[in-house]
C-alpha cells in the first residue's frame, strides 16, 4: 500500500477517484442485491423452488470456485480485461433477467426457473472476476481509494433496500405490481452496471493520480498494471512492465500468502458460514401468519442491509484488513 505522504501534492483527481471508486463498489455488489431483493417476486413464481435458498448456493458455489481460480493465476492476468468483463457481465445478466421475464410473461415453469440459476451463475462469475482484481488494483493505491470501494459496497446494500421499497410501493395497488416493480428495480440495476463499465473502461484509468500509482506499480514490478498503463496513454511505461524480468521480482509463493493470512481466511469463511445459515434460510422465507404479507422478504432485507452498513460504518477498519489480507497478492 502505497504511503499517502510519498504522494506529489500536484497530482489531481483524488476526489473525483475515491467517487469513482465508491460507485465502482456499489456496481460489484448491486446486481446480486438486486436479485436477493425481487426474491419476493421470485417466490411468486417458483413457491416451491426455494429461490432464496438455492439462488445463493448456486452464486456461492460458482463465484469460490472461480475466486480461488483466479487467485491461483493473478501474476498473469490482465486486470484492466478482468474487471472491465466482470462489470460486463454484471450487466448483461441483470439485463438478461429483464429479458427472461418478458419472454417468458412471468411464468413459474421449470425452463424459466432453470434460465434463471444460469443468470444467478454469471453474476457469481462476475464477482469472481471484479472483486478479487479491484481489491487488487486499489491495493498498489492511496487507503482512501480501497476505503471508498468498500464503503460502496455497504451502500450498495441500502441503497437496492430502499430502490426496492420505492418500486415496490408505487406499484402496490396496481395490477400485477409486484412484477412491475421487479422489472422497474431490475432496469435500475441495469443502468447502474451499464454506468460500471463506462466509468471504470474511459475515466478511472485516465486521472492523473491513477496514472501516477499505477506507473509506481509498474516500476516497482506489478506486471497486471500495463495494460491500464496503455489505456491511460503511458505506453512506454506499459512496454517497461511488460518487458521486465520477472526472475528479478520478488514476491511471497501462495503458500506462504496462506500462512500469514490464515487467520483472516477462517474469520471470513466463518462470516460465510454464519450469513448463509440464516439469512438464505427460514428467517427470510414467510413461514409465519402476520399483517406484512408480500413486504414481508423485502421488509427483512431492508433490515438487514441497513444494520450491516451501520456495522460497516462502525467496523470499517477492521473490513478493510481482512479484504486487503485475503485479496492483495
Amino acid at each position: 500500500m502505497t504511503n499517502p505522504e510519498d504522494i506529489p501534492s500536484r497530482i489531481e483527481g483524488k476526489n473525483v477517484a475515491r467517487l469513482v471508486c465508491c460507485f465502482l463498489g456499489v456496481g460489484s455488489l448491486v446486481a446480486w442485491n438486486a436479485m436477493l431483493t425481487i426474491t419476493d417476486y421470485y417466490y411468486q413464481l417458483f413457491p416451491k423452488y426455494h429461490p432464496s435458498r438455492v439462488l445463493t448456493i448456486v452464486y456461492q458455489l460458482v463465484a469460490n470456485v472461480f475466486i480461488i481460480t483466479l487467485a491461483t493465476k493473478e501474476a498473469k492476468l490482465n486486470t484492466r480485461l478482468r474487471n472491465i468483463f466482470g462489470y460486463s457481465l454484471y450487466t448483461a445478466g441483470t439485463f438478461c433477467l429483464i429479458i427472461l421475464d418478458l419472454a417468458s410473461h412471468g411464468s413459474g415453469s421449470v425452463v424459466a426457473y432453470v434460465l434463471l440459476c444460469l443468470i444467478v451463475a454469471l453474476f457469481g462469475l462476475a464477482d469472481a472476476f471484479v472483486q478479487g482484481a479491484m481489491v487488487g488494483d486499489l491495493s498498489f493505491m492511496s487507503p482512501d481509494f480501497i476505503q471508498a470501494f468498500m464503503a460502496g459496497l455497504g451502500i450498495a446494500g441500502a441503497l437496492t433496500s430502499v430502490l426496492r421499497l420505492i418500486t415496490k410501493a408505487i406499484f402496490d395497488n396496481s395490477p400485477d405490481g409486484l412484477r412491475k416493480g421487479a422489472l422497474l428495480f431490475i432496469g435500475i440495476a441495469t443502468l447502474i452496471e451499464l454506468a460500471c463499465v463506462f466509468l471504470y473502461t474511459l475515466v478511472f484509468a485516465k486521472l492523473p493520480i491513477v496514472k501516477y500509482y499505477r506507473a509506481k506499480a509498474g516500476k516497482e514490478g506489478a506486471k497486471t498494471v500495463s495494460a491500464d498503463l496503455a489505456a491511460a496513454g503511458l505506453q512506454e511505461q506499459a512496454d517497461q512492465v511488460h518487458q521486465m524480468d520477472e526472475s528479478k521480482i520478488q514476491k511471497l509463493t501462495k503458500k506462504q500468502l496462506l500462512r500469514e493470512n490464515i487467520d483472516l481466511g477462517i474469520n471470513l469463511s466463518l462470516i460465510y458460514v454464519v450469513t448463509l445459515s440464516i439469512f438464505p434460510g427460514f428467517l427470510y422465507e414467510n413461514t409465519g401468519e402476520h399483517r406484512l404479507g408480500d413486504w414481508y422478504a423485502t421488509l427483512t432485507f431492508y433490515l438487514k442491509t441497513i444494520l450491516c452498513s451501520y456495522w460497516l460504518h462502525k467496523n470499517y477498519h477492521l473490513c478493510f484488513d481482512v479484504l486487503i489480507g485475503m485479496h492483495r497478492f
